[in-house]
């Protein structure tokens, strides 16, 4: 299957979002996809201008339940990612969800001239686009419960501003119904060394200058073993979510490092949660047999061990021969880790029990348009 690419699409003046107005346009990804540009202004990290972007899913396969309640989804990508996974949204659909999707500032369709790809001093920062995400949602669909899902880096931002919105802003918080989590970015891996004095060293420089880059080349194994233009079957935009990942600034690290260390300290995200990740890890290195079947990106030792710390009624699953993303595995994984999401929401989250199962949408098949199948 031949590679696609397309190019953000840049705000215009008719598609900021205003007050009481969602002013929507088509996606990047085609039919069934719409997109949303949510205005943020002025970057507080002094680069251009930022905004963010939200992604609906447009197909409705089941009506609102009994008591007119139809579910929503709303998923966060990671670092060097944006939302791209087609079946994903697809599975979702299937069940009776409305699915949306949330590009940061910075990311994928947000990424603007003037910015540095991911780049951002503090992680709470992202509750702007996320607080705006919920109410754009809530509009749309008054009363509707519902599900953070995340993934990686995404899987650390969100259970943060969950934590906060929960006494900063009670009545927001109390759209949220679960949080699923895919392989979430809970510390930094390596050696207990490089940890400790490492993150001191990462904190110095980050205030000296944020936007200086790690003098480190990642190899790439992870997007070789995805992409359909080397190993994998997925396709997706590869100035969006390049092979080898985008470069990592000290001020974006030292603003994860701090968010690692709140975790730590234990949060209380309100809802269940669901955390899904590999059984194993492979981690760094070139593209080998094993980066199919393991993490190549994140610990998975460390993500066991930190789960607890989101708060009551967490369950954590590993997914044997799964990739670091959960969902982009091979079929038998992926089927595994659809298999574990359905099961969980009908017993943790009551309002979403009647819903269908969720499966991914002809597993096994080579998906086009980033995942449709």
């Amino acid at each position: 299957m031949a590679s696609t690419s397309h190019t953000p699409v840049p705000p215009t003046s008719d598609t900021p979002l205003a007050a009481g107005s969602a002013r929507w346009r088509p996606d990047l990804l085609g039919d069934g996809f719409e997109a949303l540009t949510i205005d943020l202004g002025d970057d507080p990290d002094g680069e251009a201008p930022i905004d963010a972007t939200l992604v609906r899913h447009r197909r409705t396969a089941l009506p609102a339940d009994t008591e007119g309640v139809r579910p929503s989804v709303l998923y966060v990508h990671g670092f060097t990612d944006y939302f791209f996974q087609v079946a994903l949204a697809d599975a979702f659909a299937d069940a009776g969800y409305d699915f949306h999707a949330l590009d940061l500032r910075k990311c994928g369709r947000s990424l603007r001239d003037g910015h540095t790809p991911h780049y951002i001093s503090d992680l709470a920062l992202y509750d702007a686009e996320l607080d705006a995400a919920l109410d754009v949602i809530d509009a749309a669909h008054p009363g509707t419960p519902i599900v953070v899902a995340a993934h990686s880096t995404g899987g650390l931002i969100t259970p943060l501003w969950l934590d906060r919105l929960r006494t900063r802003d009670p009545q927001r918080h109390n759209r949220v119904t679960g949080l699923v989590l895919n392989s979430p970015w809970f510390d930094l891996q390596g050696p207990p060394g490089l940890r400790s004095y490492g993150t001191v060293f990462v904190n110095v420089v980050a205030k000296l200058g944020g936007l200086r880059v790690i003098p480190r080349t990642l190899p790439g194994g992870y997007g070789q073993s995805l992409h359909s233009s080397a190993h994998g079957e997925w396709d997706y935009d590869l100035r969006l979510k390049p092979l080898s990942g985008f470069p990592v600034t000290f001020g974006f690290l030292s603003a994860v490092r701090r968010g690692h260390a709140r975790l730590h300290r234990g949060l209380d995200v309100g809802v269940p949660s669901l955390v899904l990740r590999s059984a194993r890890s492979a981690l760094g290195g070139p593209y080998r047999p094993a980066v199919d079947t393991a993490d190549n990106v994140l610990d998975t030792a460390q993500i066991a061990r930190w789960s607890g710390c989101l708060g009551n009624r967490v369950t954590a699953v590993p997914i044997e021969g799964a990739r670091h993303d959960v969902f982009l595995s091979r079929a038998q994984p992926r089927a595994a880790a659809y298999a574990e999401l359905s099961r969980w929401l009908s017993e943790n989250t009551p309002t979403l029990s009647t819903r269908r199962e969720i499966h991914p949408p002809n597993p096994g098949t080579v998906p086009a348009r980033g995942a449709r199948t």
